[in-house]
């Protein structure tokens, strides 16, 4: 992948040869996530958007609101286009909160990608440019697929940011697989990892008969992975999470966690930047959307990306 990236940059640059434009416009651009300080699943995409910017010369900032509130969000799109940079790349963690202030960016004139939540018909909505990401539902049922075809019938999602819409069609497209109907099957976990812990070792002491679990990323997998071990099940039960950090890597190698479903966040912050770079210079524009996930990550090629956790994975 890395090469591939790097090939991708090198052509953007070749590009720029052969138009006669040998200095750098030095473009600015802001990436808004929603994610709260303490998530350092986003460290990857903070890292997609250094390199792509030292090797484009743009200058990117990254911003997010710092507990994760959904309406300081909001606001943050806003102040980000009132500064007029040459793009924004969003994400769509809440349409209806964000969609005013999106929509109002792109009334500016600010090409506008929308990447990691949300959806392309939503993201088409907004008149943003494309859609960097992962189809949510798509992901969650090919986790369900995995699941059924090892046998299992009942399972518990562990949702730790239940008001994000993707992260409940990740839990519905997994039901979905299993021919089970989303209900109390998804519990809303919340972010501090005791109550994680706690709410899911309640789940599975008040329900024994499960034989599933999936997690929707490190911040419930984590406390996850405890609770298994302490109800002795670790390597005894279904576990399949989304994303990939080191603890998850351990785990997967040792046969605690059965997969992880790998969306690439890299690609999310790397492309972005570079497609914006090209447009506002060339007026260049790949055409659809961009699928950055699913992959899935297991015992047989856990060895390729581990080493990139945390950075390029």
């Amino acid at each position: 992948m890395k090469k591939t990236l790097t090939a991708i940059a090198a052509a953007a640059i070749a590009f720029a040869g052969l138009t006669g434009t040998a200095s750098a416009e030095d473009e600015k651009f802001v990436l808004i996530s929603h994610a709260p300080d303490s998530d350092s699943w986003w460290n990857t995409i903070k890292n997609a958007i250094k390199v792509a910017g030292d090797q484009m010369e743009v200058t990117v900032d990254y911003r997010n609101p710092p507990t994760g509130d959904l309406a300081d969000m909001a606001r943050i799109v806003e102040q980000a286009a009132a500064t007029n940079p040459d793009g924004i790349i969003v994400t769509i963690a809440d349409f209806n909160v964000l969609k005013g202030p999106i929509m109002d960016a792109v009334d500016r004139g600010i090409p506008v990608i929308t990447i990691n939540s949300g959806t392309v018909e939503q993201s088409a909505e907004l008149g943003a440019l494309m859609h960097v990401g992962q189809p949510e539902y798509d992901a969650g049922f090919g986790a369900g697929k995995r699941a059924a075809a090892a046998g299992a019938k009942s399972f518990v999602c562990v949702n730790h940011y239940i008001t994000n819409p993707a992260s409940v069609e990740r839990c519905r497209g997994f039901a979905d697989a299993l021919g089970v109907e989303l209900g109390s099957q998804m519990i809303d976990s919340g972010m501090d990892p005791s109550e994680v812990k706690n709410k899911v070792a309640a789940y599975l002491n008040s329900n024994p008969d499960v034989d599933a679990i999936l997690t929707l990323g490190p911040n419930s997998a984590h406390p996850t992975l405890a609770a298994v071990h302490d109800a002795g099940l670790a390597g005894q039960i279904m576990f399949g999470t989304f994303d990939l950090s080191s603890e998850i890597a351990d785990a997967i190698k040792k046969g605690e966690i059965n997969f992880a479903i790998d969306q690439q966040p890299y690609l999310q912050g790397y492309l972005p930047v570079v497609i914006l770079t090209n447009y506002a210079r060339y007026g260049v524009l790949p055409s659809g959307n961009i699928n950055s996930g699913p992959g899935f990550i297991t015992k047989d090629n856990i060895a390729l990306v581990e080493k990139y956790a945390g950075e390029f994975r």
